[in-house]
């Protein structure tokens, strides 16, 4: 890590507030969770959030005690979620409606996760109906998108990327694109302690926002915002958030350590 440096302003371009979100995925008991949270508020102060936008996102157990502790300590810290269904109700044992979460003051919802997209099977079509249940419960959609490595590999990156862009905010129109938020996470650094350089990083985004000034204009482009995730870490979030056309991270294994998210929230200190 480098040593403190003077604070940047980070305002991201285009006036765009950094967006840095914590997917504890499938850790933390709610105990662990209180926990964690607590330790994170301790760790951050009201400037920090001045400068950049904070979400976690806890498994779904976990979402109640967690907005308890953010209620009572008055935490600037929005609420997310990890994924949802993309009914209201209705007979779908295990899932969990944008609905249920949106009475939880839940304020940012992840779908289309890499993991949900293989794991699950998640078509674009899928994620289309889930990033639509988000918005129509006045939540906002981090819409996730980005290739594998044999993709990677046979140079069809760029391609992928644009397709589950469009697939997934099929039927959208600007002026809700502009307030949307997306994640590029290449899949292949996603948990593997490998990590897109951050030339590599801003080559996508900025690829993904081009894609979006042509199929809905320069200003949808101008407002979305655009998070880097896959292996972000204290020691190179200030590199990847240096970049013009990332908008702040989607942190997973760091995220589950309150010290390491609040210097990954903190990435502006350590700019050379």
């Amino acid at each position: 890590m480098r040593g403190k440096r003077k604070a940047r302003d980070d305002g991201g371009a285009a006036g765009r507030r950094p967006l840095i979100s914590g997917n504890w995925k499938m850790n933390h008991n709610h105990f662990e969770a209180i926990q964690t949270i607590q330790k994170l508020a301790y760790a951050l102060n009201r400037d920090d959030y001045r400068h950049v936008e904070v979400s976690v996102h806890p498994p779904f157990t976990d979402l109640r005690s967690v907005q308890t502790v953010l209620q009572a300590d008055d935490v600037p810290i929005a609420l997310g979620a990890q994924d949802c269904h993309f009914e209201d109700k209705g007979a779908f044992t295990g899932e969990v409606s944008a609905a249920m979460l949106a009475k939880l003051d839940v304020s940012y919802v992840i779908v289309g996760h890499s993991e949900r997209r293989a794991l699950s099977g998640e078509t674009d079509e899928v994620v289309n109906a889930k990033a639509q249940a988000v918005l129509r419960h006045n939540m906002v959609p981090i819409v996730c998108v980005g290739e594998t490595i044999e993709q990677r590999r046979a140079g069809q990156a760029r391609d992928v990327v644009a397709t589950q862009l469009s697939g997934s905010l099929d039927g959208f129109d600007a002026a809700v694109v502009a307030g949307l938020v997306v994640a590029y996470e290449p899949v292949w650094a996603i948990g593997t302690g490998e990590t897109a350089t951050p030339a590599d990083a801003q080559d996508m985004c900025a690829h993904i926002r081009s894609r979006v000034t042509e199929l809905w204009g320069s200003a949808a482009a101008a407002g979305l915002r655009i998070q880097y995730g896959g292996s972000v870490k204290p020691s190179n979030a200030p590199d990847l958030m240096e970049q013009p056309d990332i908008d702040g991270a989607l942190v997973g294994g760091a995220s589950l350590d309150a010290t390491d998210f609040a210097r990954i929230v903190n990435h502006r200190l350590y700019a050379a």
